[in-house]
């Protein structure tokens, strides 16, 4: 058969460092070929290479057998390749008939026509969105529809999946996945990056490693298994995923809550974390984990109920006042609300507490700055080109860090970790969770929030499990199993659903 795309020996630098050496990929029709590996491993310069944005050094791109040479990424989408990236291109102040048709609006719009040719393209998909809706007013499940039906009118042979799920729910990620099996079964080509590896086996027709912009070996998902998948991608098995945890003291009672009620649904939520402890919160996404989070963080207001923070009455107002008393949130939306992607790392890392690196009449003092960043890079292994840089110029891992070095920095004794290595590599994951157990090692009180069930109980000495805005049961380590978690965490909804007679 045929391949859709071929590169072949592709290499490219950067600055004088190869991001990709001498890589060889093959795309066949109506086949999902997923390509893993470690932030840094070549995947997206890859795949920007096929999209037109980037052109190699060595080697050549071939289009259904013919060499080609890719003059930008308007030329690859005309040759029918489109790439969906993680952050979606779309223009939010204008309809979803627009966005999808952005490229060939005439200059006498025929609303009706528009509208009834976006609408086929939508209901293709299964799915029942109104044309004339604008964008923005769209959830990121739908907003992500609209990419791949903008891709279709574009007659997208190839289609290139980049990270499509890492913000989406459990069952809009499954609906995602539905959508790709049935471009399949139209004899469209799939290439689908994703740090979730469940999905990368459920999905894939061959997966292909890459390691330090190489090719390391491309295998059937029915001939290996996660644990050879990561041992391929970093080097060592999953059994060492989590890391060995340090001998760590449980201490005293950091923070106690007691019938947390909150305006938005969360009603008697009860717990306590104690020094030391690594404390998981689980349940399915919308249970009221994060809200729990914020209310403790002093992002959104509580209702009724108390909290004690070291033995004392604990009310905070607002954010600031919750880091004053020494606690820390690194956020769910990282890039929203835990960084500042366009200002410089340094500051990114020293912004939660700024005394240490100020004069007495708080200008800051560089030396003293530097001096501080330079030890939680060291700390954290934070790879990055200069302090100075942007945020936004690291890998989704490596900000992730700065996010934990921000309440290194700031030295508080609780810290709440919301979904901490959601869109993170294998690699990048090993390290962070070495970063939680050295947190709880120094006496700190973690609370790590997870979908990932394997990572609360591979992390956490005990799970406390949310469904319906309630605290519905706990898990000690005997007791970890998927099935407990999902018994737990939809025990309300069943019952509720009974007494509904549904």
């Amino acid at each position: 058969m045929q391949s859709l795309v071929e590169l072949v020996d592709i290499t490219k630098s950067f600055a004088g460092i190869r991001a990709l050496s001498h890589v060889n990929f093959e795309l066949q029709p109506g086949e999902v070929h997923s390509l893993v590996g470690e932030n840094g491993a070549g995947k997206s310069t890859l795949m920007r290479v096929l999209g037109g944005e980037m052109r190699a050094e060595t080697g050549h791109v071939a289009i259904g057998g013919e060499q080609v040479r890719l003059s930008g990424p308007t030329d690859a989408i005309k040759r029918g390749i489109s790439i969906i990236h993680q952050e979606m291109a779309l223009a939010p102040d204008l309809s979803v008939a627009e966005n999808i048709f952005l490229g060939e609006l005439p200059q006498a719009i025929v609303w009706p026509e528009l509208n009834k040719r976006a609408s086929a393209l939508i209901s293709s998909l299964g799915f029942d969105i109104s044309p004339s809706t604008t964008v923005s007013d769209l959830s990121v499940a739908h907003q992500q529809v609209v990419e791949i039906a903008k891709a279709l009118s574009r007659n997208a042979k190839v289609m290139v999946f980049d990270e499509p799920t890492a913000v989406l729910s459990m069952g809009d990620a499954q609906r995602l996945l539905d959508i790709i099996r049935t471009l399949r079964g139209q004899g469209v080509g799939i290439v689908y990056i994703s740090h979730r590896l469940d999905e990368v086996f459920a999905i894939s027709d061959r997966i292909s490693v890459l390691k330090d912009g190489a090719n390391v070996e491309t295998v059937i998902p029915g001939e290996v298994d996660v644990d050879g998948l990561i041992r391929l991608m970093v080097g060592r098995p999953l059994s060492q995923l989590f890391g060995e945890k340090p001998e760590t003291k449980i201490g005293e009672v950091a923070l106690k809550v007691t019938d947390l009620t909150l305006p938005n649904g969360i009603s008697n939520v009860s717990f306590e974390v104690r020094r030391g402890e690594v404390l998981g919160l689980g349940g399915l996404v919308g249970s009221g984990r994060t809200e729990v989070a914020r209310a403790i963080f002093g992002a959104d207001p509580i209702t009724s109920g108390t909290m004690e923070l070291e033995g004392k009455p604990y009310k905070p107002r607002s954010p600031k006042q919750a880091v004053k008393r020494g606690i820390g949130l690194v956020p769910e939306d990282r890039k929203g609300q835990g960084v500042v992607l366009d200002m410089a790392i340094r500051n990114n890392a020293t912004m939660a507490w700024t005394r240490p690196v100020t004069t007495l009449f708080g200008f800051f003092n560089p030396a003293k700055e530097r001096a501080a960043v330079s030890r939680l890079i060291d700390t954290l292994r934070i790879k990055l080109g200069d302090m100075t840089d942007p945020v936004s110029s690291l890998s989704g891992g490596n900000q992730q860090k700065v996010v934990l070095a921000k309440w290194f920095h700031a030295q508080g004794n609780v810290i709440i970790l919301d979904e901490p290595t959601r869109g993170v590599d294998v690699g990048a994951k090993i390290e962070i969770y070495s970063l939680i157990h050295r947190l709880a090692a120094e006496g700190k009180a973690v609370i790590v929030i997870s979908s990932e069930h394997a990572e609360l109980f591979g992390l956490c000495d005990r799970v406390l499990v949310m469904g319906d805005g309630q605290l519905r049961g706990e898990l000690a380590k005997d007791r970890y199993t998927e099935e407990n978690l999902l018994s737990l965490s939809i025990a309300g909804s069943a019952t509720k659903a009974r007494e509904a007679g549904l």
